[in-house]
């Protein structure tokens, strides 16, 4: 859905479609994106814990506690973007063109695509024991 609305943005030629797109994307961001972002990133921390994948025993785990975390500081860092840009849109003042900005466009994408690497880590699991989990698996004796 953000990434439509921030398409949509960037190429309507209606310009109050536009500015409404633009000033849609701030609350989206702060009052949808950042609670399901930080959600993501404790139930992963909760559900890691709580099997037997643990949260540092398996390198693709930590990839994507890394990838979780990193995705969430941007997100979180990303919002004075979002209301710099609702500010411009909803002055009528401020010209079309100094409005449209590709940049929620590009960072919606490059979200999408580490969605997409997280998802795949967590469906194919790839070997690789970290030196903590060896550590803690137990001897057969």
């Amino acid at each position: 859905m953000f990434l439509a609305l921030a398409v949509l943005a960037l190429t309507s030629s209606d310009p109050a479609t536009v500015r409404g797109a633009y000033i849609v994307l701030q609350p989206t961001g702060t009052y949808v994106l950042v609670p399901l972002a930080v959600l993501s990133l404790t139930t992963g921390v909760i559900s890691s814990l709580g099997t037997g994948w643990g949260l540092v025993q398996h390198y693709w785990v930590l990839i994507k506690l890394l990838i979780t975390a990193v995705s969430t500081a941007v997100l979180v860092l990303y919002l004075q973007t979002f209301r710099l840009v609702a500010e411009a849109a909803a002055n009528p003042a401020t010209p079309l063109s100094a409005v449209r900005n590709a940049s929620p466009a590009l960072h919606s994408a490059l979200a999408l695509i580490v969605l997409l690497a997280a998802t795949i880590l967590a469906i194919y699991k790839p070997k690789g024991i970290t030196g903590w989990g060896w550590r803690r698996r137990p001897t057969t004796s």
